[in-house]
C-alpha cells in the first residue's frame, strides 16, 4: 500500500502542523490544499514537511478536495487518506483505517466516530443518525457515520470518478458514486474528538441539503 494524505484547511494555522507531523510516520506522501487561508496555514503545513497546493481565494472544501486530487493521483499512490486539518481526526488513528483496508479489501474506509451522546449537542447527534441511516438506504450498504470526513479511499476507485461538488456536499458525492460503481464500503471505529472549537455543520439545514443531494447523485446524475 502506498498511501497519499490529502488534507483540505482553511485558516488551520493551530492544527495544520501537529496533523501532518502526526501522519508523517504513517503514510507516504501528505499534500495540503490551502484553501485560500490568511493565517498562514499552507507555510506551516510546508514547515512541517508537506507537499502545499495553495488556492489564493477561498473555494470551498470540496473544490479544494478535488483540486488536490487532481495532483495526489497524478503520482504513484494505492490509496489516498482524507482528513481535516483542525484535529476534529487524531492522526494516529490512521493505521485503524489502513488496517480495515487490508484486510477487507474494500476500496472506501469510512471513520465511524465513537459518540458520547451526553457530551454533544442533540441536533448535531440525531442530525448524524438521521443523515446516516437516509445516506446507508441509498448505496445500499449500512454505514455508520456517513459524514465523517475521515476515510481512506483506493486509488482505483477515484481514478476518473466525476466528482462536481463545492462545499461539504462533496464527502456525500463521494461515498454514493464510488458506491454506484460497485465500489465495496467499509467502517472503522474512530475518537470522536471534542477539542471545544465549533462545528462548521449546521446540523438540520446540512442534513435536509445531503439527503436531498443524495438523491441527485444516486438516480439523476450521470456517471
Amino acid at each position: 500500500m502506498i498511501i497519499h494524505a490529502l488534507i483540505p484547511a482553511y485558516n488551520e494555522a493551530d492544527a495544520i502542523a501537529e496533523v501532518v507531523t502526526g501522519l508523517t510516520p504513517i503514510v507516504h506522501a501528505i499534500t495540503v490544499v490551502d484553501d485560500g487561508s490568511t493565517d498562514g496555514t499552507g507555510e506551516l503545513a510546508r514547515a512541517a514537511g508537506a507537499q502545499v497546493i495553495r488556492q489564493p481565494a477561498k473555494s470551498g472544501k470540496g473544490h479544494a478536495i478535488r483540486k488536490g486530487l487532481a495532483a495526489v493521483l497524478a503520482g504513484p499512490c494505492t490509496h489516498v487518506l482524507l482528513i481535516d486539518g483542525d484535529l476534529q481526526h487524531r492522526p494516529d488513528e490512521a493505521p485503524r483505517l489502513i488496517e480495515t483496508a487490508r484486510a477487507t479489501g474494500a476500496d472506501l474506509v469510512i471513520g465511524e466516530r465513537q459518540f458520547n451522546r451526553a457530551a454533544m449537542p442533540a441536533s448535531r447527534y440525531h442530525a448524524n443518525r438521521i443523515g446516516s441511516r437516509a445516506l446507508s438506504a441509498f448505496v445500499g450498504v449500512p454505514v455508520g457515520d456517513t459524514q465523517c470526513g475521515f476515510r481512506l479511499f483506493a486509488a482505483r476507485a477515484l481514478r476518473g470518478l466525476p466528482l462536481t461538488a463545492r462545499g461539504y456536499e462533496i464527502e456525500t458525492e463521494m461515498l454514493v458514486k464510488v458506491r454506484r460503481r460497485g465500489g465495496k464500503i467499509a467502517s472503522a471505529p474512530i475518537s470522536a474528538v471534542y477539542n471545544g472549537r465549533p462545528s462548521k455543520l449546521r446540523p438540520i439545514r446540512d442534513t435536509t441539503k445531503t439527503c436531498f443531494l443524495a438523491v441527485y447523485y444516486r438516480y439523476l446524475e450521470r456517471l
